[in-house]
This record gives structure tokens, sequence and C-alpha cells, in this order.
């Protein structure tokens, strides 16, 4: 209604000056008549005059001179002639006039009665716009109304969102900070050994499938979003299915993901898929992943994304460090931003074709070194948020163990200049990573020799110090031998930090391996007996109203 009040105004404003324009034109009109008028007038004042001067010289000539020299005959005077002109002119202007003051009129008139229509229209719009001032202020009344409804729900949203994360890591510790899990693979033909098992453990036996392994997964996926750190470890012995647990079945085809059929994708992409999902399901968190890709092969720790960008070996080796303040880091290691569960997979699929491999008696692809994925969550400033917001969003540093380090010097800093350099300026919320451990192995039975013999030796050293490593802390030793292996050394924050960790042991159901198996299970036992206190992370006490 202002807006169409508006329009009226300028048209009525428009008409106005239009016809005063034409009123002011027909003004000067009527004075330019009016001057010719009165030259006209003086014309013929004149010609009257000259007139009656001639009357006058001939009525003072004496009868004498005139009998004498009667006057000459001339043409009657043009004084008549003139006078029944300027009275034709007189009477022509005087019908102008008043045909222009006729049209005058009109125009004025007709100029007010569009001035009169358009301060009616003017008169209705400022009504119009009083009532729709009157509407605002009513619409920002409930408006007010709402925010208060809205930041009243979000603190008893906030509330509840702090109770569910309470019960939910409680849940999660019920079953452990630290869980181990026990998978029997199927038998398969090259183990030469038909029939049923010996015996069907309490948890994954040989029919299970990957959706069922990773139900118990997910939940740590909650905890990770709830800014715990997370790790999922495969541990076993070659061919007994670490990777099928962690990444699916390898397919021989050149594609993206390198694996089988949606159902049997294993931990890895079923794990970045659901990751996605909770991100998406509150994006004012505004988390980012970040992904780190290395494998400890010949205890060495490769940067694969550095070697996926044809840099030589020399170029993409890594190394372990400890900083003064007990924090882990591993310089120059690359981090390449995802923004999608695909984008995570195809990352993954294009650095695991770089992976040592070789093929032995035992497995056709033994891997020869441990791979370990790390996903790292940053959290931006959010939108509209104050510190103070963002501050309760955090988990509490408070109980964290004194070896425990949950900020970005547990990745390191991508180089500078290369895609996945970042300067970590947003705070590190959680980390996730995925621990495809080589298999234990033994000489005799692999068959192999030279540089395969080689890189056995060190599979099963760095696999003992693993070992080690658990047994020292089950004990509650006051030295934990980190640094005897760089597998250990890179894993140090997982195994003496605050992590939720979940080991999976993958046994064969052959007798024949039986001595690997139980060895395998005496790993297992020793993470069960390592104690620590509640993850860091726990629930912040809750905001007040506001």
């Amino acid at each position: 209604m202002p807006a169409q009040a508006g329009r009226w105004g300028r048209f009525s404003e428009h008409q106005a000056r239009q016809l005063q324009r034409q009123v002011q034109a027909k003004e000067e009109r009527i004075v330019e008549l009016e001057m010719e008028n009165a030259v006209l007038h003086l014309r013929l004042a004149q010609c009257r005059g000259m007139t009656g001067e001639a009357g006058s010289a001939a009525a003072g000539l004496c009868p004498r001179c005139l009998e004498q020299d009667p006057p000459r005959r001339s043409t009657p005077p043009a004084a008549p002639q003139l006078h029944r002109g300027v009275q034709v002119g007189v009477q022509k202007l005087k019908q102008d006039i008043k045909a222009l003051r006729a049209s005058s009129l009109a125009a004025f008139r007709a100029c007010w009665e569009h001035l009169q229509d358009g301060l009616s229209a003017v008169e209705a719009a400022v009504q119009g716009a009083q009532l729709c001032h009157q509407a605002l202020l009513a619409w920002q009344s409930k408006v007010g109304q709402l925010e208060r409804s809205l930041q009243e729900a979000d603190a008893r949203y906030q509330l509840e969102k702090q109770k569910r994360r309470v019960l939910h890591n409680r849940l999660v510790e019920l079953k452990g900070n630290i869980r181990v899990h026990c998978r029997i693979r199927p038998l398969l033909p090259f183990d030469k050994e038909f029939g049923d098992p010996t015996s069907q453990d309490r948890v994954y036996g040989p029919e299970e499938s990957q959706q069922v392994v990773f139900g118990d997964v997910c939940p740590l996926l909650t905890s990770l979003i709830d800014g715990y750190n997370v790790c999922i470890m495969a541990y076993g012995q070659t061919g007994c299915g670490k990777s099928y647990t962690m990444l699916g079945p390898h397919s021989k085809e050149e594609r993206i993901p390198p694996w089988g059929p949606h159902s049997d994708l294993g931990i890895m992409p079923r794990a970045a898929a659901e990751l996605f999902r909770l991100i998406a399901e509150n994006p004012s968190r505004r988390l980012q992943v970040d992904l780190s890709i290395v494998e400890v092969y010949n205890n060495n720790i490769f940067d694969l994304l550095a070697k996926a960008r044809g840099m030589a070996a020399s170029g993409c080796r890594r190394e372990a460090l400890t900083t003064k303040d007990a924090r882990r880091e591993v310089p120059l290691l690359t981090r390449e931003p995802v923004h999608s569960a695909e984008d995570f997979v195809a990352l993954a699929a294009g650095s695991l074709r770089l992976r040592a491999e070789l093929a032995t008696l035992v497995h056709a692809r033994s891997s020869r070194s441990h791979l370990i994925i790390t996903a790292t969550l940053t959290r931006g400033p959010a939108a509209g948020g104050s510190p103070a917001d963002q501050q309760a969003e955090r988990p509490p540093l408070e109980g964290r163990p004194a070896s425990g380090s949950r900020g970005g010097a547990s990745c390191g800093r991508a180089p500078a200049g290369s895609p996945g350099a970042q300067q970590l300026k947003e705070q590190v919320h959680a980390k996730l990573q995925l621990v495809d451990l080589a298999g234990s192995e033994c000489a005799g039975v692999s068959g192999v020799t030279g540089s395969a013999l080689r890189e056995t030796s060190f599979i099963n050293r760095s696999l003992a110090a693993l070992a080690d490593v658990l047994g020292a802390l089950s004990e509650r030793r006051g030295h934990i031998p980190y640094r005897n292996s760089q597998l250990t050394h890179f894993l140090q924050d997982v195994l003496g930090g605050d992590a939720k960790l979940l080991v999976m042991l993958c046994v064969s159901p052959c007798r024949k391996h039986v001595a690997e198996t139980l060895r395998c299970l005496g790993f297992g036992a020793r993470a069960k007996q390592v104690q620590r206190g509640q993850a860091s992370g726990g629930s912040p006490a809750p905001r007040k109203p506001r």
C-alpha cells in the first residue's frame, strides 16, 4: 500500500505540473494578444487624429479660395478601411481571448479534478500504510515471542543433547573404552580342511555378515561426532580376513572403489558413509573432515597421499616425533579435505593401490605394511554463534591422561604449497583412525625369502612391540616402550591416550593355524586388560537457559 500510494502521488504531481505549464502558456498568449490589441488601439487613435486634422484644414479655407482653386479630387482616405480592419482584429482577438479563457478554465478544472483524485488516493494509501504498520508491529511482537520460545527450546535442546551424550558415553563405557572383538573367517577352498569349525566363538562366527560387524562399530561414530577420539584396529594372522573386515573384498577391476558389492563393504567405506550422514544431520556444527593415509613399512612411515602425487620414496618418508609437552607429531604429513563419503573412499582407494603387497604361499595379496587411515574432524567458526556457544559445544579437558593428545599435532601439518596444506586455525574436534595391521606369519609357512623375509621380520617385530606396549599398559608399568617401533610410536595417542579403542581379532577356523589363533587371542587378552579412566570429551556442564 505505501508503494501504491507513492505511485498515485507521483502521478498526480506530474499531471498538476503539466496543467500548470499549459495554463502558463495560455497566460503568456493572453499577454501577447493584449499587447497586440494595445498596439492596434494606438494605431486607430493615430488614424483618427490624422482624419480630424485633415477635416480642420479643409474647414479653415475661405470660400473665395475654394472657388478660385477648388480642391483637387483625391482618393478617399484609408482611415475607414483601417478602422474596419482594426475592429475586425479586435473582435477576432476578443474571440481568441474568450476561447483561451474557456480552454484554460477547462484545463484548470481537469487539473483540479486530477489533483483531488490524487489526494484521495494518497489519503487512502496513507490509511493503508497505517494499517500495514500496525500489522507489522503486531508481527514483530509475535516474532519476538517466537524468538523467545526458540531460545527456550534451544536451551532445553542443549540440555537434552548433553544428557544424550552422557547416556551414550556411559553405554559405550559399559561395553568398555577398550573393546576386543573376535571374528572367525569361514573356511575357504585353499584351507584344504572342510567341516564345521572346532568351536563357535561368542562374537562373530563365520556366517556373520559385514553389516552385523559394522553394527557394533556404528555407536563409536556417534562418540566421534560427540568429540571423542576413536580407533578401530584389525589384528590377526595373514589371510584371516583383516583387510576384508576393514575394507571389503578386493576387486580385480581397476575402478573406484576397488571393492565388491555394497553388501560386502568393510568398516572403512561404511564408517565414511555414517560419518557424513551424522555430520549432515547437524550442519550447525560446521565440521570439516581431513584425511591422511600412511603405511608403516619396514619400520618406516610413508605418506601414501604424497606418494600418490608421484613423489619419490625418500620424499614421502615421515617420522613420528614426541614434543616437549608429550604430544606426538608427524611433521609434513599430507592432509586432504574430503566433503563426502565418495570423496573419502575414492581418496583411500587411490592411495591403497600404492600399498606394499606380495604374493606368498599363505595369501595371494599379502599386505607387507601396516595401513593407518586418519580422519581428522575440525570445527570452523559457527555462523552467528558466539564464542561462549562454541565453547559450550567443546568437550572439557579435565581428567585427560597426560599422554593423551587431541590436537592437530597428532596428525601434523601438510607441506606448504600442497593441495592439502592447511594452517589449522580451526579447533580439532576429534579423530577417527582405521588401522589395518599387516598379518603375523611364520616364514616357514609363507615360504618367503630375500627381501620378503626381511619384510616379515619387520612385521613380526612391530607386532611384538605392539603386544609389549599393551602388556606394559595392562601391568601399569612406569615406562611404556612406545619408541621401540614406528608403529607403536605413531599409535601412542590411541594406545595410551584417551581414545575409544576397538580391536578386531581375525582368526582362522583351521586346526593347522591353532598356534597363531592362540597367539592372536593372547594379544586380545592383553588389550582387554588395559585400564584407563574416562575418555576426555565427556559432557560439559549444561548451559543455563537464556
